[in-house]
C-alpha cells in the first residue's frame, strides 16, 4: 500500500454533492496519517482550474502548478473536503511547504 504524506497532491475519484457522482481529479491530502478503522482512508481538498469562480478560502497554486504535475493554474478549494480510500488515490505531485502552511491556517 503507498504511503500519502499531508501536502501531496493525489488523482482521486472525488464525490459531487449528489454523493452519486465521482469525478477523477486532482486533490490535497491534508490528513497528516492515513485515517479510518484500518488506516487505509485519506482528507483530501478539491484542487479546481483557476477558470472556475473563487470561492473564499480558495488558494492559488500560481505558476508552480506545472511543476507539480498539474496541467492548467489551480486553485486549492480548501471548502471542498472529502474522505476517499487510499486504493484510488494515484499520486501526481507536492506543494511547497509555504503553501501548506496557507491551507492549513484556512
Amino acid at each position: 500500500m503507498r504511503i500519502f504524506e499531508q501536502g501531496q497532491i493525489v488523482r482521486v475519484p472525488f464525490p459531487y454533492t449528489d454523493k452519486t457522482t465521482r469525478q477523477h481529479r486532482p486533490a490535497l491530502v491534508i490528513s497528516r496519517t492515513a485515517v479510518g478503522d484500518r488506516q487505509t482512508l485519506l482528507w483530501v481538498v478539491m484542487i479546481t482550474s483557476a477558470e472556475n469562480r473563487g470561492w473564499p478560502g480558495d488558494h492559488d497554486i500560481g505558476p508552480a502548478y506545472r511543476d507539480i504535475g498539474l496541467p492548467a493554474r489551480s486553485v486549492i478549494r480548501t471548502s471542498k473536503i472529502a474522505t476517499v480510500e487510499m486504493r484510488h488515490a494515484e499520486p501526481v505531485g507536492k506543494i511547497s511547504s509555504t503553501l501548506l502552511e496557507r491551507v492549513a491556517q484556512t
